[in-house]
């Protein structure tokens, strides 16, 4: 199957000889914190999966950084999963976890500027261009795969520059998760003092911060060589969870996007398939045919996975967060082996958290890391490289 796949991986072919279709099972499948009993919800269950938007490999879009590649067929796989993950967290945070996408449909305008975020052009906050060329400062050049840490590192800086969604995005150290650092992060004032008296009738004043919605990433590498069998049931445990955006991994330089599983199998959607640049139409919608997987979704064995992965997850509410703690509480550190850890307090011998915030420029943030050499304003945060090689 795997030489079918990589015979075919540059055209677009709908693979329905050869991907296994789900099999007659009274198994509950579950899918980005829903669960669908097959037997019962096929249809339905397809009808969720081909609503999250896929993004794959482009070809024929504008070079990256004028001279770069004009596509990004055999590098960009784990920088797509990014952006699958992150496409996710903002239909959470506009449309809510319970949209679906019909096939012709008319939908709603949050949906069209969410998918105008993602397109290859280097105006579009969160496209290939500008995830590969914020890559630079995390040390990897145009070009190169990324592994899942630095892609989460490119998607929280990318963020910054971000004024409509204004998400906060923290990505764990060390395996922890620091609960006190990302409430101080998430809870923000709106408005400076100087300006709390100009503040929109209805809107917060500047006395009352708000909470900034949480994009939560977690890398982890959980084995050596390969995954270690005692982390399989928390594993699976966190797509189970409501606040689940799934996971990044795969296999060295081959990258998916994990979306949930059925008994020991992970769901996920691939990347690896090139299709032609798409942009915006005249009447300035986008034709969105091509971001959805309309087949049925492919599985692997969880024990297949490469041990380095990144779990994401999406708190809209502080109210979401504390729930998602309880549940980190209850499910992951049960274990005697944890699979990452949770603590109230920032570690002593950490460095001080300090949340991120813009770098003082006066161009947008597209014009800001048009030119790599600017990006040394950026702190390099890579601290390991998730993938072996």
């Amino acid at each position: 199957m795997e030489s079918v796949l990589s015979k075919y991986e540059n055209q677009i072919t709908i693979f329905t000889d050869y991907l296994e279709e789900f099999p007659d099972t009274d198994e509950l499948v579950w899918i980005l914190g829903k669960q669908h009993l097959l037997k019962t919800e096929r249809s339905k269950l397809l009808s969720d999966i081909s609503a999250r938007l896929w993004f794959t490999y482009r070809r024929k879009f504008s070079p990256i950084g004028g001279t770069g590649p004009s596509s990004d067929a055999g590098w960009g796989c784990m920088l797509r999963c990014g952006q699958m993950m992150l496409a996710q967290a903002l239909i959470c945070r506009h449309l809510g976890r319970d949209w679906n996408w019909e096939k012709q449909k008319e939908q709603p305008k949050e949906y069209q500027r969410i998918l105008q975020c993602f397109l290859d052009r280097k105006d579009c906050c969160y496209s290939i261009h500008q995830m590969a060329q914020m890559g630079v400062g995390e040390g990897k050049s145009i070009g190169e795969w990324f592994g899942p840490n630095t892609v989460a590192q490119v998607l929280k800086k990318l963020a910054l520059f971000d004024d409509w969604n204004s998400l906060a995005v923290y990505v764990s150290m060390d395996n922890t998760v620091v609960i006190e650092d990302i409430k101080k992060m998430c809870w923000v004032f709106p408005w400076s003092a100087d300006t709390a008296a100009e503040s929109p009738p209805g809107f917060p004043s500047a006395c009352c911060p708000a909470w900034k919605p949480l994009l939560l990433i977690v890398p982890l590498r959980l084995g050596i060589n390969q995954i270690n069998p005692v982390y399989v049931d928390a594993f699976k445990e966190c797509f189970k969870m409501p606040q689940s955006l799934g996971a990044l991994g795969g296999k060295p330089n081959n990258a998916y996007y994990f979306i949930g599983f059925l008994g020991d199998e992970l769901i996920f959607l691939d990347p690896h398939t090139t299709q032609t640049f798409v942009d915006t139409e005249e009447n300035g919608m986008v034709d969105d045919q091509t971001f959805h997987c309309l087949q049925s979704p492919q599985r692997m064995n969880i024990l297949n996975l490469d041990p380095s992965v990144a779990l994401g997850f999406f708190c809209k509410e502080e109210k979401d967060f504390d729930n998602w703690c309880s549940l980190v509480q209850k499910e992951i550190l049960k274990e005697n082996l944890r699979m990452f850890e949770l603590v109230q307090k920032h570690p002593s011998h950490w460095p001080p958290f300090v949340p991120p915030t813009k770098p003082e420029v006066t161009t947008t943030g597209a014009e800001f890391i048009d030119s790599t050499e600017q990006l040394e304003e950026f702190d390099l945060e890579e601290d390991f490289e998730i993938l072996s090689v």
